[in-house]
């Protein structure tokens, strides 16, 4: 039940305008007063200074005050009353700052200080406004449990991506591997692994465990293979360098031969096992190609001053084979087989009897004379063709098939005529044409055999 109604100090009804801050007194007394005449209606004081609060299960003793009057009486408790309101007000104020851990430990406090305080004040509505505080410390915590689950979740995520990609890496086929670029790419994901552990929310023990294991199995993985695979690269790189070594040895060996066409074989053939051999290392393979390539400069080099000398030597060859070039020229176009056979056959054994001419114009030459002896051989084909038997057979029989189908079409045209049948006489004189331009072809052909 409420109390009784006593004369507290007044209070601005509802909706009215703050007084202005020159109207109330430099401290807080005012405000406090009034607080504090709210709270004093929740007491009363005996005779004998015993002082007592209402509450929702009756009154309750809260202690005694003799010797003073009965304002002063309730006015100490009443201020016990007041500092517990404030430190509920301040934890109403400061409940979204605060951790929930430290929120339900000062909730927990009041608690038990609210059970039965020697205070006189409205201690039932306090205790349901830490009630309320407490509901919120409880929504406010199962929010921060679950912001707190989904970091979790994605720090997890995150972490799996490191490890997913750490685990790419590793399974990269060695031949393919960009081994500089494959190992900055995990120093980068072990620092994004630091910083997450550092900075970012803290996994359960077991995930941790379990991820950074197979991150720290990728790596192994990594650096087991890139040691393999520079071992191996070292044993290739030995064996490629005693195979050229063994190459150049005999470059260099026969760079001083004399024996050009042999040796220019055997040169293409070191060249060709050079290209089998792999790589060396750059610096021993640079190296080893300066030599062979300098072996073969001066194999090659002398092989081009003899040809020069042998060339300057074959000049009156040349000039004699293009004099017989002109003359096989002036056979064409040929209009008696037998003769152009005959001049032909004087001119390649004079051509035969000059001897050879300089490399560089052994094609050109050659080609003038294989162009006049093709000529001869088509004219000769023609002229075998034209005369065949056979040919000549066939030509006739064609002829006299296609004169009695031309008479026949003219008997045709003819009956057409005298009926008066304009498509038979077209259809007539377009065959006619068609059969005696035919017969013109192959009377041609007959009397060309």
């Amino acid at each position: 039940p409420r109390p009784p109604a006593v004369s507290p100090a007044p209070r601005p009804p509802a909706g009215a305008p703050p007084r202005p801050a020159a109207v109330k007194p430099a401290s807080p007394s005012a405000h406090d007063a009034y607080e504090a005449a709210q709270a004093a209606q929740w007491g009363r004081v005996d005779e004998d200074g015993t002082v007592w609060v209402r509450e929702s299960t009756g009154e309750r003793s809260v202690g005694q005050y003799p010797g003073a009057d009965t304002s002063e009486a309730l006015a100490f408790y009443v201020r016990r009353y007041l500092d517990l309101q404030a430190q509920v007000a301040l934890l109403e104020a400061r409940l979204p700052q605060l951790a929930p851990k430290e929120v339900e430990q000062t909730v927990t406090s009041l608690e038990e200080q609210l059970v039965a305080p020697a205070a006189v004040g409205d201690l039932d509505g306090l205790r349901a406004r830490l009630a309320a505080v407490s509901v919120q410390a409880a929504e406010r915590r199962a929010q921060v449990a679950a912001e707190r689950e989904a970091a979790r979740a994605e720090a997890v995520a995150a972490r799996t991506a490191i490890v997913e990609t750490a685990e790419r890496i590793a399974a990269t086929d060695p031949s393919r591997m960009q081994w500089k670029q494959a190992g900055d790419e995990l120093r980068v994901l072990l620092d994004d692994w630091k910083t997450a552990q550092r900075h970012g929310p803290r996994l359960d023990k077991a995930s941790e465990d379990a991820l950074w294991k197979r991150f720290s199995h990728a790596r192994s993985t990594f650096d087991r293979g890139r040691r393999q695979y520079f071992a191996d690269l070292e044993q290739h790189r030995n064996a490629a360098r005693a195979a050229k070594e063994a190459i150049v040895a005999e470059a260099e060996r026969l760079a001083e031969s004399t024996d050009w066409s042999a040796t220019a074989t055997a040169y293409r053939t070191l060249m060709e096992r050079w290209k089998a051999a792999g790589r060396a290392a750059q610096r021993d393979d640079d190296q080893l190609w300066d030599r062979f390539r300098a072996a073969q400069d001066r194999f090659f080099s002398a092989r081009q001053a003899a040809s020069s000398t042998a060339d300057a030597e074959l000049v009156a060859n040349l000039e004699a084979k293009l004099a017989l070039a002109a003359e096989a020229e002036a056979i064409l176009p040929v209009t008696d087989v037998a003769q152009a056979r005959a001049a032909l056959r004087s001119i390649q054994e004079r051509w035969d009897a000059a001897g050879r001419v300089p490399r560089a114009d052994v094609q050109r030459v050659e080609a003038r004379l294989r162009a006049v002896e093709q000529a001869v051989r088509d004219a000769q084909q023609a002229q075998w063709a034209r005369s065949n038997p056979e040919t000549r057979a066939r030509a006739e029989g064609a002829a006299a098939q296609l004169e009695a189908s031309i008479a026949a079409l003219e008997a045709d045209l003819e009956a057409a005529r005298k009926r008066k049948d304009r498509s038979a006489i077209r259809e007539a004189e377009a065959a006619l044409v068609t059969r005696r331009s035919w017969l013109a072809q192959v009377r041609k052909t007959a009397s060309e055999g």
